[in-house]
């Protein structure tokens, strides 16, 4: 997974620089919540900030066939009257085009994830969320192909092959999770994805197609079968150490079977890992199950070894959906907390995967409705009124590291920037977690019971090679700077924001501890920082225009 790169005269903490390449797989791909959330004007801001200085390359989204977006069109709508039948449906493409055009615009590209079902080809509908996503199997194989061979014709007429090219193409999303996102069996899943990678790579074999988008690694038989089986999960509820429990993927290597007894082409496997879930106990109710912190690493760890004996060894990874839990309200999300742990664990992964996307870059995005609240505990690294939490921190702070590493501890990395110098990002995930993460939250108050982990950390290194006289900027996120959810807290947590309020919360988002660092007549870069608990610092030359 990794290249040597260019040897540099560097020395770090008086040994030569490891010069290793460092995959950026944090920003890679962000996800959102659904394609129709796009057409809006604070989420194409969002998107803006998220390309321009979080770095995001790729956006991944639900819903591009849902009815919202009428792409398949069997009437001519209705407005006060029946609607009127067509002899033939069509398709059309002016929502999709707008969404399209948004995120190339803003310098980014689509990871293209084909559903829902249009209502006209659904087997059952109105299925999951507010906005009644329909998630079955089609009532017309054919149909569904001539919808997707369609479309991907229309992108490349409309922006040409070579950008179509670099679009992967993902079939469905979550289709283990039934009757939720999806309602037939695992086989006609497995069919969809036949008869959609085949119509994908009839267009030209050098589309990329994926699958099987799964949910979660799981310890047990829950998804062995063709559908859920809810009863095999109560020793995983109620297991007193999650991690002594054997995980691995879903459905991946029952699609790497299929394909290859049928010749069917994976470009990548796409999973989803969250490290937090349920699972249901004897009673039938279901147990929120927290792992440790390095459950990512190790599940990725796995995944990588199957796809390394598979039949597909060159396949890419994708982790198409991550993030401290699948809630979208839950409270950790907006906290320091949750900042340090996705830092530290991006950092363990780099080498592990093509792309993680974080779910997702914004609290624009409706599964369970518009939330409740300025600081719900909505996925996004933004809340609704873009102000920035601190996990948006966070990803900046990631995307300033260059291209090649130079050295990884367990408290962060130093990095080789293009131009010559280095670029750091350094963190306290505090000892007394243990190896915990930091799990999930019901309310604010429930997240702030990390706030007295401990101890500080002190953390020092020294650079030699450099320019003398450049200057470093350095940022640290902790709990007094860009801790803005406790400054809603002390607020008194307001449900609604006054315009006043939202200036007040945006200037506290952004307040950081900001110093400088200059190298010395010699060369020599001495960085010497005491963290707090749950500190995350950046370090980075800074740029003069």
């Amino acid at each position: 997974m990794t290249v040597d790169a260019p040897p540099s005269t560097l020395l770090i903490d008086g040994r030569p620089s490891a010069d290793r390449a460092l995959r950026h797989v944090w920003n890679e791909c962000l996800g959102a919540g659904r394609a129709n959330e796009a057409l809006r004007v604070d989420w194409q801001n969002h998107f803006r900030e998220a390309v321009q200085v979080l770095g995001a390359r790729y956006v991944r989204f639900h819903g591009v066939f849902h009815d919202d977006m009428f792409v398949y069109r069997a009437s001519n709508g209705g407005g006060f009257g029946p609607p009127t039948p067509l002899e033939t449906p069509v398709h059309t493409y002016a929502y999709v085009d707008k969404v399209f055009d948004a995120i190339l615009d803003a310098g980014a590209r689509p990871f293209v994830e084909l559903g829902f079902m249009p209502r006209e080809l659904a087997t059952q509908t109105e299925t999951l969320f507010w906005w009644k996503a329909h998630c079955s199997p089609p009532t017309d194989m054919a149909a569904w192909v001539e919808l997707v061979t369609t479309t991907v014709r229309h992108w490349i007429e409309r922006y040409g092959l070579d950008e179509v090219l670099t679009w992967p193409f993902e079939v469905w999303n979550e289709p283990n999770l039934v009757p939720h996102f999806w309602t037939g069996t695992r086989t006609e899943y497995f069919e969809l994805y036949e008869a959609t990678a085949r119509a994908i790579k009839g267009i030209d074999p050098r589309l990329k197609v994926g699958g099987p988008s799964s949910s979660v690694f799981v310890p047990d038989a829950r998804y062995d079968g063709e559908q859920h089986d809810r009863s095999v999960e109560a020793a995983t509820a109620e297991a007193p150490d999650p991690d002594a429990l054997p995980w691995k993927p879903v459905w991946i290597n029952e699609l790497i079977e299929y394909c290859a007894e049928r010749d069917l082409p994976i470009d990548f496997l796409s999973t989803h890992l969250y490290p937090t879930d349920y699972a249901f106990d004897t009673q039938g109710v279901g147990r929120p199950i927290s792992r440790g912190r390095d459950a990512t690493r190790n599940d990725l760890l796995a995944l990588r070894a199957i796809i390394a004996e598979s039949p597909y060894p060159d396949a890419e990874v994708h982790i198409t959906e991550w993030s401290t839990s699948p809630s979208s309200r839950d409270h950790m999300h907006d906290t320091v907390f949750a900042a340090t742990y996705i830092a530290r664990a991006l950092l363990q992964c780099h080498d592990l995967a093509e792309s993680i996307s974080y779910w997702t870059f914004t609290d624009v995005f409706e599964e369970g409705g518009g939330g409740i609240g300025p600081f719900h505990g909505g996925f996004g690294f933004v809340n609704e009124q873009g102000i920035h939490k601190p996990t948006f921190h966070a990803m900046a702070m990631l995307n300033r590291l260059g291209p090649t590493l130079a050295l990884q501890t367990e408290h962060g990395v130093l990095t080789r920037t293009a131009e010559g110098g280095v670029a750091a990002v350094l963190f306290n995930y505090p000892d007394s977690m243990g190896t915990a993460s930091v799990g999930g939250a019901t309310s604010y108050a429930d997240a702030r019971r990390h706030a007295d982990q401990g101890p500080a950390r002190r953390l020092t290194h020294t650079v030699e090679g450099l320019t003398a006289g450049d200057v470093y900027d350095v940022e640290i996120l902790d709990q007094e700077h860009g801790n803005v959810a406790e400054a809603w807290h002390r607020m008194g947590e307001p449900l609604n924001l006054s315009r006043q309020d939202v200036a007040t919360l945006t200037r506290v988002a952004d307040d950081l501890d900001r110093r400088t660092l200059t190298v010395d007549a010699a060369g020599v870069l001495t960085i010497d920082l005491e963290l707090a608990p749950w500190a995350v610092a950046s370090i980075a030359r800074r740029t003069t225009h």
